[in-house]
């Protein structure tokens, strides 16, 4: 994005041609915009540590060992949350609904279910991978931005606008 250095390269900004007002701006930009990737990348971690749930929920509760209740058919605990789990009973140890997004369920083998969530763990940590490198980018840029402006205002750059302004009013 930016170069503090006198020659920068095409589509880039040399940064010590900016004025203070222009690297405050440059700056809250990319402050927003890492706030904006960070709070993204949180939700994709959210999201991956659901689909590892779905997965933990097949194996030990339809593969794994359930408990036969009064009726015969096997007990297990649903989770509708994270730590919210109701108690529920397996008509069938083959196959499992699967949320596959906006509402809409589809029916698998427990084995395909488990392929099918842990293929959007994959997919997940692949786009979380990408997501870091853009925040580590923006983070540099914006210490990039940060530094220029600290030394705009030490050599006083940022003074005259203000005695200007001061002796104008």
């Amino acid at each position: 994005m930016a170069s503090s250095d006198g020659g920068a390269p095409a589509g880039q900004v040399n940064l010590a041609s900016l004025s203070v007002p222009q690297l405050r701006s440059v700056q809250t930009r990319l402050t927003s915009e890492l706030e904006h990737l960070t709070s993204s990348h949180t939700k994709l971690r959210a999201a991956q540590a659901k689909f590892r749930d779905c997965v933990n929920s097949i194996n030990d509760g339809v593969t794994g060992s359930a408990k036969k209740g009064t009726d015969g058919r096997d007990e297990i605990l649903v989770p509708l949350t994270s730590s919210l789990y109701v108690k529920g009973r397996l008509t069938d140890r083959e196959k499992v609904l699967v949320d596959v997004g906006t509402g809409f369920y589809i029916e698998k083998t427990a084995e395909k279910a488990v392929a099918f969530y842990n293929d959007k763990v994959t997919g997940l940590d692949a786009n979380l991978q990408e997501l870091e490198k853009i925040v580590q980018g923006k983070s540099q840029q914006l210490r990039i931005v940060e530094e220029v402006l600290r030394q705009k205002m030490l050599s006083g750059e940022a003074v005259p606008a203000q005695t200007a302004g001061a002796a104008a009013g």
